[in-house]
C-alpha cells in the first residue's frame, strides 16, 4: 500500500522525490519520510501526510543528487514520527524503505535481539533493515550480496529500497509481491511504486519483477535475480500524461474522476466497440474465446469496489451466456481451498492490477489448471503478466481512494465480454445484441446527462448529511449499485451505510427504519421495479426517508419518494452504469459539506498490496 520513489542523477532530488510523494498519496499518508546523501546519509520523517513534512524542512540544506522516499498506510507499528519510514540500520550506515509486510519478522527480530541489536520503531521494516546489515557485517559481502542473502529468508511481500553510506552512488532495491517501477532518463534513474512520479521525466520504464534485486547508478540500471544471475530489463514506454494526475481546475480528484466518466467509458468502448458493423473487438478475449464458451463456470475474483463490478458482470454473464458465475472475495478464495477444475475460468478484477489477495489467487487457481483473464487499468501491473489474457480498462490513472471511474469502466469492458461470448455462443440472439451495443455506445452520452444534476445532488447531500445511518437497496442489477453506494458513503463520510437486495430489507434491516433513517432506492425502470416499487412503499409506512434513483418521467416513484435523481432511461444491463453516478456524487458531497479529506478518507489506501 505505501508510497515508494526514489532518483538517482545530476538532478536534485528532493523535489522530484517530494513531488512523487504527492503523488503517490493516494497509496497512503499515515507518515512520510526521506533520506538523502547530504554528505552523509541523513532522514528526514514524521507522522502525518507529505506536507507537513513539507513545511518543516523549509530551510534545511537538502541539496543531493540520490535519494529515497515514502508515505506510509500503517501496518506494524501505530502512526508516528518513529514508525515512519525511513529507518536507519543500527550502524546508521544504510537507510531502507519498504512497501509489504514481512510476515516471519519476529523470528528475525528474535535472533538480533539475541546478538544485542535494539531496536527504535515497531516495525518489520526495521527488522529485516538490521537483518540485512547484519548479514553485510558478518560476511563482509557488498550490499546487494547481502540483500540477496536476506530475502531468501524472509516471507511475505515487499519492495524495498536503500542507500549505503560506504556507497553513496548507488540505490539498491528488490521487489515480491508489491509493484516497483524503474523510470530510465539519460543518465539518471527514477524510482517509484507506480510511474506517476517520473512523467514529466522519461516515459521509457521497467517493471521488475518478483524476486528480483536491481542495482540502480545514476548510468546504469543491473536485474540481478535472487540466485544472482543478470536479468534483461524489459523497456516499456508510457502511455500517459502528465495532465492525467492532475485535478484539472477541480476541488478534488475524487469529483474530476467523477466527472472524467463519459470520456472514460468512451476510451473503454473506443476501437472494440463498432455497433454500426455489429462488432466487438477484443484480441485478448478473442484467443480465449472458445475455452469461455465451453466452461462449466467463470469465477470473478476481486475485492472492494471490483468485487460489485463482478456481482454485477455475475447478472450479465448468466443473463446473455448461460454460463454459471460465482463472484469471490479474493481475500477468502485464496485461502478456502476452492475447487478448481481444468478450464475454469477465472476474472482477476482490480484497478491497480496489483491487489495483494486478487494476485495470490489466481496465481492458486492457475496452478490447477484454470485460465485467468484479467481486467485491469494499469498497464504492465502484476495481475496483467500473470493473466493468459483479458482487456485493459483505459481509465487512467485513478488518484482519489474511493474507486468511481474504474467501477464504471470495468463494468463497460465486462459488458463488452458477455456481450462477445453470448453472441458467438448463440446464447444471445442478433436482434437483442445489436440493441444492446446500441444501449452500450450511448452510455458515455448518458452519463453527461446525468452529470447535469451536479447541483441537485448536492442540495440533497446538505440535506442528508448528519444522517448518522443509511440503508441502500436495490434489485436485480442494481442490487449491487446499492452496496457501491453504501460503501462510498461509508469511505467518503464515514456515515455507517449499509446495502441490500430490496426485498430482504424486510428480514431484519426494516427494524432500523424511524423518520430520521435515510433510505436509498436505486429504482430505476427494469424487471424488477413493481416490487422496488412495494418495497419503496413498506419503507415509507414507517416514516423513512425515501431517497430514490429513478428512470426519468417515471411518476410512480416520484410520487412516493421524498428526493429523486433521475437517471435517462436504458437497458437494466446497462443501467448500473448510469445509476451508479448519483450515488457517487452523493457520497462526494456529504463527505465535502462534512469538511473532510475526500481524496484521502481517514485509514485507507488506494492500493492495497498487502494482505
Amino acid at each position: 500500500m505505501c508510497g515508494i520513489v526514489g532518483y538517482i542523477g545530476p538532478r536534485q532530488a528532493y523535489p522530484i522525490i517530494i513531488t512523487g510523494l504527492k503523488r503517490q498519496e493516494y497509496r497512503g499518508y499515515d507518515s512520510t519520510g526521506i533520506a538523502i546523501m547530504n554528505p552523509h546519509l541523513t532522514v528526514y520523517k514524521k507522522k502525518g501526510k507529505v506536507a507537513e513534512l513539507e513545511n518543516t524542512l523549509l530551510g534545511e540544506n537538502l541539496k543531493s543528487n540520490i535519494g529515497i522516499g515514502h508515505t506510509r498506510w500503517a501496518t506494524h507499528g501505530e502512526p508516528s514520527d518513529r514508525n515512519a519510514h525511513p529507518h536507519l540500520s543500527a550502524s546508521g550506515k544504510l537507510a531502507m524503505i519498504h512497501n509489504g509486510i514481512i510476515e516471519n519478522y519476529a523470528q528475525l527480530k528474535t535472533e538480533l535481539l539475541n546478538k544485542g541489536y535494539t531496536f527504535k520503531s515497531d516495525t518489520d521494516t526495521e527488522v529485516l533493515l538490521n537483518f540485512i546489515e547484519e548479514i553485510k557485517t558478518n560476511t563482509q559481502c557488498s550490499l546487494e550480496e547481502a540483500v540477496r542473502i536476506a530475502l531468501k529468508r524472509v516471507s511475505g511481500a515487499y519492495v524495498i529500497l536503500l542507500l549505503d553510506e560506504e556507497n553513496p552512488d548507488t540505490i539498491v532495491a528488490a521487489r515480491k509481491g508489491s509493484p516497483l517501477v524503474i523510470g530510465i532518463g539519460k543518465g539518471e534513474h527514477f524510482l517509484g511504486s507506480d510511474a506517476t512520479p517520473m512523467l514529466e521525466y522519461t516515459k521509457e520504464v521497467v517493471y521488475v519483477n518478483d524476486y528480483e534485486v536491481a542495482i540502480i547508478k545514476a548510468d546504469e540500471l543491473i536485474l540481478k535475480n535472487l540466485g544472482n544471475e543478470r536479468q534483461t530489463p524489459y523497456i516499456t514506454k508510457l502511455d500517459m500524461e502528465l495532465a492525467a494526475i492532475e485535478k484539472g481546475g477541480y476541488d478534488h480528484f475524487m469529483l474530476k474522476e467523477i466527472f472524467e466518466q463519459p470520456q472514460t467509458i468512451y476510451d473503454c468502448l473506443r476501437g472494440r466497440l463498432d455497433a454500426e458493423k455489429g462488432t466487438i473487438t477484443m484480441s485478448g478475449i478473442q484467443k480465449y474465446a472458445e475455452q469461455i464458451m465451453n466452461a462449466n463456470r467463470i469465477i470473478m475474483v476481486a475485492c472492494g469496489t471490483s468485487w460489485h463490478a463482478g456481482l454485477v458482470a455475475e447478472y450479465i454473464f448468466e443473463e446473455l451466456c448461460r454460463i454459471n458465475v460465482e463472484v469471490e472475495y479474493a481475500s477468502e478464495f485464496r485461502y478456502r481451498n476452492p475447487v478448481i477444475n481444468k478450464g475454469d475460468v477465472i476474472i482477476a478484477i482490480s484497478q491497480s492490477g496489483e491487489t495483494a489477495d486478487t494476485l495470490v489467487a489466481i496465481e492458486n487457481a492457475k496452478k490447477q489448471g484454470a485460465i485467468i483473464l484479467g481486467v485491469v487499468n494499469v498497464v504492465g501491473s502484476s495481475i496483467s503478466r500473470v493473466s493468459d489474457g483479458g482487456a485493459y480498462t483505459h481509465a487512467g490513472p485513478e488518484i482519489g481512494v474511493a474507486s468511481t471511474k474504474a467501477f464504471t469502466a470495468q463494468l463497460a469492458v465486462l459488458t463488452m465480454i458477455a456481450l462477445k461470448i453470448g453472441y458467438e455462443k448463440g446464447t444471445l440472439d442478433k436482434d437483442r445484441y445489436m440493441r444492446l451495443l446500441d444501449e452500450l455506445n450511448s452510455v458515455p452520452d448518458k452519463v453527461k446527462v446525468v452529470l447535469e444534476q451536479q447541483e441537485r445532488i448536492k442540495a440533497l447531500a446538505e440535506k442528508y448529511k448528519d444522517a448518522s445511518d443509511a440503508l441502500f437497496l436495490g434489485r436485480g442489477y442494481n442490487f449491487p449499485v446499492a452496496l457501491e453506494g453504501a460503501l462510498k458513503l461509508k469511505e467518503i463520510s464515514y456515515i455507517h451505510a449499509e446495502g441490500y437486495p430490496a426485498a430482504e430489507m424486510k428480514h431484519g434491516p426494516i427494524a432500523l427504519v424511524d423518520e430520521n433513517l435515510p433510505v436509498v432506492f436505486v429504482a430505476t425502470k427494469d424487471s424488477y421495479h413493481e416490487k422496488v416499487i412495494s418495497n419503496m412503499q413498506e419503507i415509507k409506512a414507517r416514516k423513512g426517508k425515501v431517497i430514490a434513483v429513478i428512470t426519468e418521467g417515471d411518476e410512480h416513484s416520484t410520487s412516493l419518494a421524498d428526493d429523486v435523481i433521475e437517471v435517462p432511461e436504458a437497458d437494466e444491463i446497462v443501467a448500473p452504469m448510469l445509476s451508479v453516478i448519483p450515488l457517487q456524487l452523493l457520497s462526494y458531497y456529504v463527505g465535502v459539506a462534512k469538511g473532510y479529506d475526500v481524496d484521502k478518507p481517514r485509514n485507507l489506501a488506494k492500493s492495497v498490496t498487502v494482505e
